[in-house]
């Protein structure tokens, strides 16, 4: 069942923050979302701080309405639905994450079982070509050095003996999971941009790129 509510939010307050697909999500939803999750920014002027505010607000909203369409999606594809986690109890987001998939679907991911679900149904329905496997292979000789010959400092990007390299076979299984990964992970950014077609922002809670507002950032 969808976890989009009609009439009053939690925590107090009152509205919604979205639409999805004629569904209001409260928002008690993005309130909870902001009260665990740090202000990365750290104004002390009013109007700097208000408008902050303003910019963490639209942004916590997008995480919500991911994990609202992500709950959706895997109602639609016949997953068990996955327990909610407290928003208090959100999991760690890597550097890493957030430079590769953009602070608002990491953190989503990060926030919501089903979104993790979702995209851990993706990357089971994706398959890697051997030759992508094998090109990968290849081109990144770089990260298949030997120990041995990371200890003597071999220069990757000139020429590399066979035995500075680790075996084909020895690392294929591990390429084939990165490939993998990565698939699955465009699938969801492809899967993610359609579902968001069906989504209404109520005021206030508008997209933080949203060029419609004079202090509009992007911040994916």
């Amino acid at each position: 069942m969808s976890g989009a509510n009609r009439g009053n939010g939690r925590n107090g307050r009152s509205g919604h923050a979205a639409v999805v697909g004629g569904d209001e999500v409260p928002v008690g939803r993005v309130d909870a979302l902001l009260a665990a999750v740090p202000a990365r920014d750290r104004e002390t002027r009013p109007e700097a701080l208000a408008r902050a505010e303003r910019r963490r607000r639209r942004w916590a909203t997008q995480v919500v309405v991911v994990d609202e369409l992500a709950r959706r999606a895997c109602a639609e594809r016949g997953l068990a639905p996955p327990p909610q986690v407290s928003p208090a109890r959100v999991l760690g987001v890597s550097g890493t994450d957030v430079a590769d998939l953009g602070s608002i679907v990491a953190v989503a991911l990060a926030h919501s079982p089903a979104a993790r679900a979702l995209l851990s149904a993706l990357e089971a329905e994706r398959t890697v070509p051997e030759r992508a496997v094998r090109d990968y292979y290849a081109r990144n000789r770089d990260r298949f050095l030997t120990p041995d010959a990371l200890r003597r400092g071999v220069d990757p990007y000139y020429v590399l003996q066979p035995s500075d390299v680790l075996p084909y076979d020895e690392v294929r299984e591990g390429v084939v999971r990165e490939l993998r990964r990565a698939l699955a992970r465009q699938a969801f950014f492809d899967w993610l941009d359609r579902a968001r077609s069906c989504v209404e922002y109520a005021p206030g809670h508008e997209h933080p790129g949203d060029p419609g507002h004079p202090d509009h950032e992007h911040r994916h």
